[in-house]
């Protein structure tokens, strides 16, 4: 084994893990790729990296420049993790919508969080607008450099490299590539790089039934943290998508907790989600097929919620 010189190094790599006990007895494999063995137990960390590195290569970023971004917490903890070992200040957005233990863990890694109400804690477009709105504001006032999630495209080349390590996991044996939909970028890339290695690749894309913008329906409010931003996002591309999928918060929740019950994965509402739909996906294709989601997160970033409470 060798020594890492930054705690940087250990983004990416996840493992990819069969489910066992929550999958029908017909129908397809289903694998998880485990992004909870990130740094920060999150897939974020890929992203904030390369949202990071390429400011910092083309000049956007100076050396101790300022960075705000506006977040539901695991890009800000991502964001945190990168900007404290580079030497970034760092300014979060964020709200009540998301859960203790993500505001905690970005404070904890340095960053200075401004907090944006939201109605019963739920998430819906006007809090997102509003999260917008308020790092656009301190961007002004500090001339600080704004990641901008929502409309960066640098970090489109960090989910590619997930997609190659997917494929060089399976062999190259995916046959439906499943995922929930927050800025968009991760399945994009994703999905993108793999229908390039195969073009059959079925993809598809989950979103929140309670607000189901992508599929056509009103926008609304739900719990399924990180996905559903309640309006068609700028890096959307329907082209890659072969299905919409919706999942409830209350389906999202109740394989949540049965991943973790039955499968010993302790992931969060998003990763309940994409499991959700993912067995779906399995059920309509032959047991010789193989059908990949991801695991987004670690359930710890949840258990001050009704989730695990």
């Amino acid at each position: 084994m060798s020594v890492h010189t930054s705690i940087l190094e250990r983004i990416g790599g996840t493992p990819l893990v069969r489910l066992r006990n929550v999958v029908p007895d017909s129908g397809a494999r289903v694998l998880l790729k485990l992004e909870s063995e990130n740094p920060t137990g999150s897939m974020k960390d890929r992203m904030a990296l390369a949202m990071i590195e390429t400011a910092e290569n083309d000049g956007r970023l100076p050396p101790g420049g300022h960075v705000v971004e506006y977040t539901g917490g695991s890009t800000g903890v991502s964001l945190a993790l990168v900007c404290a070992v580079k030497g970034h200040p760092l300014s979060i957005v964020t709200s009540d919508a998301f859960t203790a233990e993500k505001r905690n863990h970005m404070a904890a890694l340095g960053a200075e969080l401004t907090l944006v109400p939201s109605d019963d804690g739920g998430m819906d477009e006007s809090l997102t607008r509003r999260l917008i709105a308020s790092a656009a504001a301190i961007c002004e006032e500090t001339g600080a450099f704004w990641t901008d999630q929502l409309n960066n495209e640098d970090q489109l080349g960090c989910y590619r490299h997930m997609a190659s390590e997917i494929w060089e996991q399976t062999e190259g044996k995916v046959d439906a590539y499943v995922q929930s939909v927050g800025t968009s970028a991760s399945l994009r890339g994703t999905a993108e790089s793999l229908r390039e290695k195969n073009p059959r690749v079925r993809i598809v894309a989950v979103e929140p039934a309670e607000s189901a913008v992508l599929s056509g329906e009103a926008s609304g409010t739900h719990k399924i943290e990180g996905v559903g931003a309640g309006f068609v996002v700028p890096m959307w591309e329907p082209s890659v998508v072969d299905e919409m999928a919706t999942v409830s918060t209350e389906d999202a929740k109740r394989m949540a907790r049965r991943l973790a019950r039955e499968e010993g994965l302790f992931a969060g509402t998003s990763t309940g989600a994409n499991v959700t739909a993912a067995l779906a996906e399995a059920e309509q294709l032959p047991r010789s097929a193989t059908v990949v989601t991801l695991m987004c997160d670690s359930g710890i970033k949840y258990l001050s919620t009704d989730l695990y409470g």
